[in-house]
């Protein structure tokens, strides 16, 4: 059985007012309407809901029990309306993001609590991983966005450039480097490094292959399947270093120091699907935009951004995804991947 919406706005009307005519005034239509509805509902369900008499109407008990099911429906229906509404405004709904530095502290930090607090009732979802993780997943729409080092490696994404964060070196307390202000990446030569197996980990690995071969060393670098917090366990009670971004240095950590890489920049860039229209996630991306150009001091944050060349890792096919010594064959099409290991970065 079908049953028109305005029959059900009619009847309560009729109920609240016990007039088909007030009932009429108040919604702005005919009497004969409203009388008229009344009476086909009345034949599909095949009850009266009114007793009609010359003051006006009153509910059967049927009528009762029909219009207390018809309010019910009316409050969902109007609920959902509201729902619908505030999501389609982004006041309401979901923003996946995918992170690749920390939380502690610096631009995430400031962006998250300004979002949530203009915009309480949208839940930020969030998921740690790195470029063979992040990309995918925001073309298959399960991320709206990422924060990654670098842009995009290929045009399926969109981007905006950020902020940037210092490279830190971390070390422990006793280490003879600790006592000074900036590590320059001579003074790394020959030391002992360990990284996570996790993003981003990997990213590290290839970032001090890459500098120290410069310098003519073969870095020694243990990888371990261990979170943030225990590899700086692992680094305070060892005499391995480890290299992490500006973020972290906010998080205390017992035993450790963390002192800058001279000269080490990493640009931050917000990636997302131009194809993607969440309108929390659009809401989200333009107070990413005016965060960044306060905190740059309305600058442009692209003007910003350090010298961040296309390269390609030869153990990364164009997506950034780690090949680990396959011989996937790389789509010719495909533009080179850009990743942490082949940033050369200037102090600006």
């Amino acid at each position: 059985m079908a049953i028109d919406l305005s029959h059900l706005r009619y009847v309560i009307a009729a109920a609240d007012y016990g007039s088909f005519r007030r009932a009429a005034t108040l919604l702005n239509v005919q009497v004969s309407t409203i009388s008229r509805r009344v009476r086909h509902l009345e034949d599909e369900i095949g009850a009266a809901l009114f007793v009609r008499h010359s003051s006006g109407v009153c509910l059967t008990y049927a009528g009762e029990q029909f219009v207390a099911g018809a309010r019910k429906a009316f409050l969902y229906i109007s609920h959902a309306l509201d729902d619908v509404h505030a999501i389609g405004c982004g006041q309401q709904g979901v923003v996946r993001i995918g992170l690749f530095s920390s939380l502690a502290s610096g631009f995430l930090a400031s962006l998250f609590q300004a979002y949530h607090k203009e915009n309480a009732r949208v839940r930020l979802e969030f998921i740690e991983g790195g470029p063979p993780d992040h990309l995918p997943a925001i073309r298959r729409h399960n991320l709206d966005v990422a924060f990654l080092t670098g842009p995009p490696p290929a045009d399926d994404w969109e981007s905006t450039h950020l902020w940037n964060e210092q490279v830190y070196v971390a070390l422990p307390e006793a280490d003879e480097l600790a006592v000074r202000k900036e590590i320059r990446w001579f003074d790394l030569r020959g030391r002992h490094f360990v990284v996570s197996e996790a993003q981003p980990g990997p990213e590290i690995h290839d970032y001090l292959v890459k500098h120290l071969a410069e310098l003519g060393y073969s870095p020694t670098i243990e990888r371990q399947a261990v979170n943030r917090d225990t590899l700086m366990q692992i680094v305070a009670g060892t005499q391995k270093l480890t290299l992490t971004s500006e973020a972290t240095t906010a998080t205390h950590f017992p035993g450790i120091s963390f002192r800058a890489l001279s000269g080490e920049i990493l640009p931050f860039f917000a990636i997302w699907s131009p194809n993607n229209d969440n309108p929390a996630f659009r809401r989200f991306l333009s107070l990413a935009k005016l965060v960044s150009k306060r905190t740059t001091g309305g600058s442009s944050a692209r003007d910003l951004a350090p010298p961040y060349p296309w390269g390609r890792h030869p153990m990364r096919d164009a997506f950034g995804t780690a090949l680990s010594g396959n011989s996937t064959a790389r789509p010719e099409s495909a533009k080179p991947s850009r990743s942490l290991s082949d940033a050369q970065p200037k102090a600006t």
